[in-house]
């Protein structure tokens, strides 16, 4: 497999629609990457690489390569420039979102480290993650998760090979 270029990508997924609006290519998994992930973005007007969210197991770094992206923090909204750096500790204080308010395309690089399993969570609608792996896991959508004290003494009480 040849080395990734992020200047001449080959493309893992195209996200067309709403709201994403983006093609995705894994360049740490392409360099055969383990514990560190890469993902280079080119998000179209209108489009995003993510929702409003935070990690608390994994750290993030973002690097613009061309265009003008708006970041979403706890601090606010602002426009990215080419070639700034922007880290994401995990934890509430690396809350984030990415998105490409337009006119132009927007090519940014994802950095993090790849700790499983991980929890992240979706402010904006209360979800919340629970990833085994890239693109695996569950999502408790908020109002439906269990309190842990009782989900433990529900595992405690259930029968061996029933699932409830």
């Amino acid at each position: 497999m040849a080395d990734p270029n992020v200047f001449a990508p080959e493309w893992d997924v195209e996200l067309a629609e709403p709201p994403f609006r983006a093609k995705v290519s894994r360049v740490a998994y392409r360099a055969g990457g383990v514990e560190l992930g890469a993902s280079l973005f080119e998000v179209e007007p209108g489009g995003a690489v993510s929702p409003y969210h935070v990690h608390h197991g994994n750290e993030e770094m973002l690097i613009v390569l061309a265009g003008n992206p708006e970041l979403r923090t706890a601090k606010g909204r602002r426009v990215l420039e080419p070639g700034v750096v922007v880290s994401f500790p995990r934890g509430p204080e690396g809350a984030h979102q990415v998105r490409n308010p337009g006119p132009e395309v927007a090519r940014v690089l994802l950095i993090s480290t790849m700790h499983h399993p991980e929890v992240v969570e979706h402010l904006d609608t209360g979800a919340t993650l629970a990833v085994l792996g890239p693109a695996e896991g569950s999502v408790f959508p908020s109002g439906t998760d269990v309190p842990f004290m009782d989900a433990v003494v529900s595992a405690m009480e259930a029968e061996p090979g029933s699932s409830r």
